[in-house]
């Protein structure tokens, strides 16, 4: 006699599973909307009794989306009392889980689209942009206290600083305004965000204000910005903290020597200017431009050599910081890499309003500096404080 194989659907089995627990949610929402309806009324269904405060007067049918999938609430219809419900709030079509996950999935880089395509595939119902924008607004409020909590880092030694353009209605126009970001290194060494602002045309006015918002929420102890050339920037740091030291970044400086530099010889320069910042110390490099600067005159370039000669010195100043920290001052490379972050997730046409495009700026930096950074300390400041001790001493 043949023995029966007995075999198993696997997803017959996990439908019938997800429907069995989405029907116990379901039947357990509505006996406990049930309980309230008792609790409110002083009386069961039917029951007469001297205590009844209200009277039942049927029911009518609510939709709600859980992690469970859809359910359908009876909620009970009161007269002479007012039915309000802890289970539920007023006018909510979703459970509180489910619209924290929409607001997580957005705030971390995941395009609407592509959320709107997870609700479905998660929940059955596939939720609008619009609701998406309706949610994020409650996670806006949050954001904004973030972006202006007092900095409680002690001191800020490295600050890099760098503004990012994106296109913004303004008053039914289209145009670019610039977000001012501000990352920094603090006396324990580890990365902080300190914030961003809308600064409108990069201008000095935008960065003075942006700096004194900076410094009247705790950023002290300064003693190198590290961005790109902006004269309106340098002006803005020389008034603002005048103590502070200005390194420009190497990787934009470079850049800049290339625009005039025919495609053909653009690796060789390259070469020529890393070895102007391979050198072991300030007087070295100096030296090492000058050479740089003869041989392309040689190969008759200029115009590059013009640029090597009037700007390696502002690219130098990192030398007067300790060695083991010149790989993480010399470049904005930091900050560029959270600004790459920023223009993949606001990749998104044009922001209707500048408060939109500011809130999603500031929400995926935090979620940046939440997860990827950690408690991974960036430099050791034990160099700086040898330093400073050295310097204090001699004098």
């Amino acid at each position: 006699m043949s023995e029966k194989i007995v075999q198993l659907n696997e997803e017959v089995i996990k439908c019938e599973l997800k429907e069995l627990v989405r029907g116990s949610v379901e039947e357990t929402l509505n006996e406990l909307l049930e309980k309230e309806a008792e609790s409110l009324t002083q009386a069961a269904r039917y029951e007469r009794n001297e205590a009844r405060q209200g009277y039942r007067s049927g029911h009518y049918d609510r939709n709600l989306s859980t992690t469970s999938g859809d359910v359908t609430l009876h909620m009970p219809r009161l007269k002479g009392v007012s039915f309000e419900t802890a289970i539920i709030e007023r006018y909510r079509r979703r459970e509180s889980s489910v619209e924290e996950a929409l607001i997580e999935m957005y705030l971390a880089g995941v395009s609407v689209r592509r959320v709107e395509d997870i609700t479905e595939a998660l929940w059955g119902t596939k939720v609008s942009p619009s609701t998406i924008s309706e949610l994020n607004k409650k996670a806006y409020v949050h954001i904004e206290d973030w972006r202006n909590r007092p900095l409680q880092g002690g001191k800020y030694p490295y600050v890099y600083v760098d503004g990012i353009y994106l296109r913004r209605n303004w008053g039914g126009e289209y145009e670019n305004v610039s977000v001012l970001v501000a990352i920094a290194v603090n006396e324990d060494g580890y990365r902080e965000v300190l914030g961003a602002a809308e600064g409108m045309k990069e201008d000095k006015t935008s960065w003075v204000s942006f700096f004194q918002w900076l410094r009247g929420r705790g950023l002290v102890g300064v003693k190198l910005i590290v961005g790109d050339k902006c004269m309106e920037m340098l002006e803005a740091v020389g008034e603002v903290f005048p103590e502070a030291k200005y390194q420009r970044c190497i990787v934009h400086f470079y850049r800049n020597v290339f625009s005039v530099v025919p495609k053909s010889k653009v690796k060789l320069v390259a070469k020529m200017l890393k070895a102007i910042h391979a050198q072991e110390s300030k007087k070295a490099s100096r030296e090492k431009a000058k050479a740089v600067v003869e041989e392309l005159r040689a190969m008759k370039l200029k115009e590059a050599a013009k640029k090597i000669e009037d700007s390696v010195e502002e690219t130098l100043t990192y030398c007067d910081f300790p060695s083991e920290h010149w790989t993480r001052i010399r470049t904005n490379n930091v900050i560029e890499r959270m600004n790459r972050e920023i223009r993949r997730r606001t990749r998104v046409g044009c922001f209707p309003d500048g408060e939109s495009a500011l809130m999603l700026v500031c929400a995926r930096l935090r979620h940046v500096a939440g997860t990827q950074w950690g408690n991974k300390k960036y430099m050791n400041m034990k160099h700086l404080e040898a330093m400073d001790d050295i310097a204090f001493l001699a004098g």
